[in-house]
């Protein structure tokens, strides 16, 4: 199993700034994709130049983060850090849906584990505790569908939740 913890941090629209400090602070690899580079709103709409994803990898850890953006969760500051689980492969994709549907229990699923617009298997749940989780699989089934194999359409995730 190939699973990884990550950060996953949430700015009020402040994501390409603050992760671009962390690069100037820590080093490593920036990648920054915007909800328009991946159609996840309407073109022209205000939101298309936020960051959907930002990934800082650098020699000792990965930072991931995102913009809030209307029509999702608000950044309250002390509840915008996300602890994202990620994976590749079915193998991984097995292991994580079993994590995934143990930590719904008794929590609320936010976001069914399904395939995504970026072609990962991916999924939202708050635990019982308050956690928030994020699941990521990448490099597994074709053409989309949700965890168990079932076609479905493919929703805009909330990369803040």
């Amino acid at each position: 199993m190939t699973v990884q913890l990550r950060a996953y941090l949430n700015f009020p629209g402040t994501t390409r700034e603050a992760l671009e400090t962390y690069r100037d602070i820590f080093g490593g690899e920036l990648t920054l994709s915007t909800f328009g580079e991946f159609h996840a709103v309407p073109e022209g709409h205000e939101a298309a130049g936020k960051i959907m994803h930002a990934e800082l990898s650098t020699e000792h850890f990965v930072l991931n983060a995102a913009d809030a953006i209307p029509d999702m969760h608000p950044v309250t500051i002390g509840d915008n850090v996300n602890l994202a689980l990620m994976g590749t492969g079915e193998e991984d994709l097995a292991a994580l849906t079993a994590i995934f549907d143990r930590l719904a229990e008794g929590g609320e699923v936010e976001m069914p584990l399904q395939k995504q617009i970026w072609g990962d298997v991916y999924g939202a749940v708050v635990d019982r505790f308050a956690m928030h989780w994020m699941i990521n699989v990448g490099g597994v089934g074709g053409d989309g569908g949700d965890a168990a194999g079932e076609e479905q359409a493919a929703p805009v995730a909330d990369p803040t939740r």
